[in-house]
This record gives C-alpha cells, sequence and structure tokens, in this order.
C-alpha cells in the first residue's frame, strides 16, 4: 500500500520538508502520485529511504549517498553489510572514548596526572587502546554510576571525601609501621574502609572490583606511584591486604 508524504514522515522521523528537499535533489523520488498529485510512496521508496538515514546517521552527505546508491553493483544486501560494517566501527569507537573518560575520571579522583600523550592517546591507536581500557576498566557500570553521583556533588562534597581518605591513607601508614602483616585483621579492616569509602563517594565497589584495583596499583606505574609517594611499599601492602580482605569477606 502507498503511503503520503505525511505518513512516511511520521514513519522515518525525516520531517516532510526533508522529504521535498530529497525529491527536489533527485536523491529520493515518491514512485507514484495520487490523482490529487500528491507524492506517493511504495515499498521500494521506503527502502531507499531506510538505506538513507543509515548513511546519514554515519556522517555521509547527501551527495556521496547519492552517489553510492547509484552504484549498480550495490544491491541490498550490500548496503546493509556495509552499514553494518561501519555501524559496527562507529560503536567501537564510541566504547573507546567512553572508556577513556572513565579512565581519566579514576586518575583524577586517585590524584595521577596523565602526560599530554595519555590524554590523546584514544585519536591513535585504536586497536591497542581498546584492549587496554577493556582489561582495565571491565566493569564500565561502575564508573557510569561514579559520574552521575559526582556530577552533583559540592565542593565541601570533595573535601570531605578528601578528608576520610587522608585520614585513611594516614592510618594504613601506622599500621603499615607497626610492622603489621597485609593479612592481619588491623590491615584488612582498612581495606574494607577504603572499599566502603569508594562505595559511598563513586560508585557500588563489589569486591571483585575492589581486587581488581588492587591489582592496578601495582599494574599501573602511575597509580603504584601514587602509593608509594605516601609510603614506600605501600602499593603492594593495599594490595595484599584487599586480596585478604576479598578472601575473608567473600
Amino acid at each position: 500500500m502507498p503511503h503520503t508524504v505525511r505518513a512516511v514522515a511520521e514513519l522515518s522521523g525525516v520531517t516532510v520538508r526533508t522529504l521535498h528537499h530529497y525529491d527536489t535533489v533527485g536523491l529520493l523520488s515518491p514512485s507514484g502520485r495520487s490523482p490529487a498529485g500528491y507524492r506517493l510512496y511504495d515499498a521500494c521508496d521506503l527502502e531507499r529511504l531506510q538505506h538513507i538515514r543509515y548513511y546519514r546517521e554515519l556522517d555521509f552527505s547527501l551527495e556521496e549517498i547519492a552517489d553510492i546508491l547509484a552504484d549498480p553493483r550495490g544491491d541490498r544486501e550490500a548496503h546493509l553489510r556495509r552499514q553494518h560494517g561501519l555501524l559496527t566501527q562507529r560503536i567501537a569507537r564510541l566504547q573507546e572514548m567512553v572508556q577513556m573518560i572513565e579512565f581519566t575520571m579514576e586518575a583524577g579522583k586517585m590524584a595521577v596526572e596523565l602526560t599530554p600523550q595519555e590524554r590523546f592517546e584514544v585519536f591513535g591507536d585504536h586497536e591497542d587502546h581498546t584492549e587496554e581500557a577493556q582489561r582495565r576498566w571491565g566493569d564500565t557500570e561502575a564508573y557510569r554510576e561514579s559520574a552521575r553521583r559526582t556530577a552533583g556533588y559540592t565542593e565541601d562534597d570533595w573535601r570531605r571525601s578528601q578528608a576520610e581518605s587522608a585520614d585513611w591513607a594516614r592510618r594504613l601508614g601506622a599500621v603499615m609501621d607497626a610492622g603489621k602483616a597485609a593479612e592481619g585483621p588491623e590491615a584488612r579492616e582498612l581495606a574494607e574502609e577504603h572499599r566502603e569509602h569508594i562505595s559511598r563517594w563513586s560508585y557500588t565497589c563489589s569486591y571483585e572490583i575492589h581486587t581488581g584495583l588492587a591489582d592496578l596499583y601495582l599494574a599501573d606505574p602511575r597509580f603504584t606511584a601514587y602509593y608509594e609517594k605516601l609510603k614506600p611499599g605501600l602499593a603492594r601492602y593495599l594490595h595484599d591486604a584487599i586480596h585478604a580482605n576479598a578472601v575473608e569477606q567473600v
């Protein structure tokens, strides 16, 4: 059944004015007209419009789309395969950028200064960065939660969070100086307090996420340096305490 221009606009989300423009430039001309002269679009017209919409989402110009659709080698399946491939690449690219933002957020919370190269790494070797980001930040929902919660924090909120963190670090260092084992109850209690601090101020930090962060404190030299600056050996001590606490709690 043919569709009027208004019906096609409602179906496709394209304005009537845009459909008229597509007709004027020859990109999409309706296959029929009503007795009164109104545009009527058939199933083939709708399929062509679908392709146009996908290519527009991929930022192709109208001229480029016209050339693509005019290619006699470009049948329906060929267009769908191309669009699928391009959209898949776009999704992967956006995921990379989201992960880099999350990484930058976490670095900020840890007071770790990113190098200029790290700040723009996402715009360079995409494949390498994706693998690294996935290794480090597997559960990205935690960081989305962090973004939602911290967006509403006031300056006083940040001061309280930082004061709590500084007090915790001082007490952890004292336990370490006293010769208490990282696997002992005092260190485990402070490891649990560390996890609860993250959950209270940033995102719900499960024991799985917490041990992943502990591994990061040793694997990434920037985070290792942050704790080593507080006290030499503290990165390893905290790592071991977090893992011991997770075993104890789970």
